[in-house]
């Protein structure tokens, strides 16, 4: 095993975890907000795929595959308030979206260097570029986490 194979287990690990928990949401209840203030499942899955983006863009931009029309105006900070269903993408435009991102993600690692995945990026949360393509694991998990309290809030069991 080397390092991308090592990183690709987190990506898959982010997405079997996350995928999961959004498998059997109705696109109504990922607008569920589990507190006053708190960002809804849609948001932060649109926010995510914005994610997995812009670390593509740092890391390796060649590429970079195009996000639907429009993402970025519907995926913002200052979006992160909207519940109005019709201004947002609905949960199956989200995951056809993540999944490109992904599938981008996974190509661009496995055609890293160790000498790629050395070079330093200049952001704390990310000092390297592999730390940047582990991003598409392990913040999906932290995001994930969050979507429990909403799927107890809905009466749904745990699933893990």
């Amino acid at each position: 095993m080397n390092a991308r194979d090592a990183i690709k287990i987190s990506i898959d690990c982010g997405a079997l975890v996350a995928l999961s928990y959004l498998e059997d949401l109705t696109d109504a209840e990922m607008l569920h907000r589990p507190a006053p203030g708190a960002n809804h499942i849609n948001w932060q899955v649109g926010h995510l795929i914005w994610s997995d983006h812009h670390h593509l863009e740092m890391s390796a931009p060649k590429f970079l595959k195009p996000l639907p029309e429009g993402f970025t105006s519907i995926y913002n900070a200052e979006t992160a308030s909207v519940d109005d269903p019709a201004k947002l993408l609905t949960k199956a435009e989200l995951l056809a979206a993540r999944e490109v991102q992904q599938q981008a993600t996974i190509e661009a690692l496995f055609q890293q260097s160790d000498a790629d995945l050395d070079r330093e990026t200049g952001v704390f949360w990310a000092p390297t570029v592999a730390a940047l393509f582990s991003m598409a694991g392990s913040h999906w998990l932290m995001h994930s986490g969050q979507w429990v309290i909403v799927r107890r809030q809905l009466g749904r069991p745990p699933l893990f």
